[in-house]
């Protein structure tokens, strides 16, 4: 009777606790009296034909040899390799929003031959394993704080902890307009707001931000035009909208009367375009009163003033227009 040959063990490898099936492949095997992985003997075995065998692998480490011994002697060997237990030791980054699709960075060890990356109980959208003790994941949609884990042949490993974050909320910008050359300090609120990123008016950046607390950002409005959709960004993602407008700065095309007396309480009609916000009218450096009649005429009170020309202007929230020259004339003196 000739002894018995090894043609394969399978799978090759497996977990160093040991306890898993393998089918070891050749000729020969009826009546095998041991089967032995290095100088452990199997967990357990049984010959279901001639030519194959199922063994319970037992407990090891590294690479050992596999044989098979019967009555007519020890067959030659196939090599079995213990693959260690995967470690995980950090994720990175380790929060993100709770939509999924961060791109993170697992270190750890044993990491080659990774067959699954779970969140919790939801695996990876997708991983690449970069090296024996890297591995870069795609996380999927979750809540809260979740376990990650990795998995190979050798076992799964401990878990690191991966932190869903709800993304920023906004409710208001204040105030919600400004002019168009930027420059606006305005208050952001809402909730979500802590580790904000990026603040943005349209598709522009802010000109600068202040994270004030989980409620608040202080920002400087860049330059722009008409209305656009302000949003934060954080580590949980991108806010909902809230509108802010750029306008025009105003113009002045006429006063009337364009002259008046020195003394204080000539009604003057400016006429102009974007005068709608107007908060100020001077006339030189003196402020006068004023009704805002529509958004092309706002009627001041001259304030007295010496004999001469004057530049008038109005201030809006866009800006302070152009001036026009407001003449006063001396009263007649007998």
């Amino acid at each position: 009777m000739a002894p018995p040959t090894l043609t394969s063990v399978v799978p090759n490898t497996g977990p160093a606790a040991g306890t898993n099936p393998v089918t070891l492949n050749g000729t020969q095997f009826t009546g095998a009296t041991a089967v032995t992985f290095g100088s452990a003997a199997a967990l357990s075995y049984t010959v279901t034909s001639p030519s194959a065998i199922t063994a319970t692998v037992p407990p090891g480490t590294g690479t050992v040899n596999v044989t098979v011994r019967t009555p007519a002697g020890l067959s030659n060997t196939v090599s079995y390799t213990y693959a260690p237990t995967p470690t995980l030791s950090s994720i990175a980054p380790s929060q993100g929003p709770t939509a999924g699709g961060t791109t993170v960075v697992l270190t750890g060890t044993g990491l080659t031959g990774t067959t699954a990356v779970t969140f919790g109980s939801t695996p990876a959208t997708s991983f690449t394993v970069n090296s024996a003790t890297q591995i870069t994941a795609v996380t999927p949609a979750g809540t809260g704080a979740v376990p990650v884990t990795a998995t190979t042949v050798g076992g799964t490993s401990g878990a690191v902890f991966f932190y869903y974050l709800n993304a920023p909320s906004l409710a208001s910008v204040a105030p919600s307009q400004g002019p168009a050359s930027g420059g606006t300090t305005v208050v952001l609120t809402g909730s979500g707001l802590t580790g904000t990123t990026a603040v943005t008016f349209g598709s522009t950046p802010a000109t600068s931000f202040t994270v004030n607390s989980a409620t608040q950002i202080t920002a400087v409005s860049p330059a722009g035009t008409g209305a656009v959709p302000v949003t934060v960004t954080g580590p949980g993602g991108t806010s909902n909208t809230v509108i802010y407008t750029y306008l025009s700065a105003p113009a002045l095309t006429a006063l009337s009367p364009a002259q008046g007396p020195t003394d204080a309480g000539a009604s003057v009609t400016l006429t102009g375009t974007a005068l709608t916000t107007t908060h100020a009218v001077h006339f030189g450096a003196a402020p006068a009163a004023f009704t805002v009649v529509s958004d092309t005429t706002v009627v001041a009170i001259a304030p007295a003033g010496p004999a001469g020309s004057v530049p008038v202007t109005a201030t809006t929230s866009g800006g302070t227009s152009n001036s026009l020259s407001y003449l006063r004339v001396a009263a007649p003196a007998i």
